[in-house]
């Protein structure tokens, strides 16, 4: 049974900072890409950040480039994001996903697997 479980979300203030963790079971860890996706109520689920199986390749949304930081850990099996300098926009559930491909990797619609999300709120 793949399991991918998030942790690390809460209400902080505008400029602050936040780790979230995504722990994965179930799946050979090193043969998935993985990426955090956001989604506010409403509205759809938007890429935040991407890494490859090994880390050598990362992408960034627009709006948090600069500002937050994808990394995995493939010995613990759990991709991290480092959000820094948090704005109320990036108010939203974080959720984490496992691709197998590399293809496409910014399409929350190409992903195989999907934790349940973490919510998290900044406050102006």
């Amino acid at each position: 049974q793949v399991q991918l479980v998030e942790s690390g979300g809460g209400l902080v203030q505008a400029g602050d900072s936040l780790r979230l963790s995504c722990a994965v079971s179930g799946l050979t860890f090193s043969d998935y890409n993985m990426g955090w996706f956001r989604q506010d109520p409403g509205k759809e689920r938007d890429v935040v950040a991407v890494i490859s199986r090994v880390g050598g390749y990362t992408l960034y949304a627009d709006s948090v480039q600069g500002r937050f930081t994808i990394s995995r850990d493939n010995a613990k099996n759990t991709v991290y994001l480092q959000m820094n300098t948090l704005r109320p926009e990036d108010t939203a559930i974080y959720y984490c996903a496992a691709r197998e491909s590399i293809v496409d990797l910014t399409a929350s619609d190409k992903y195989d697997y999907w934790g349940q999300g973490t919510q998290v709120t900044v406050s102006s």
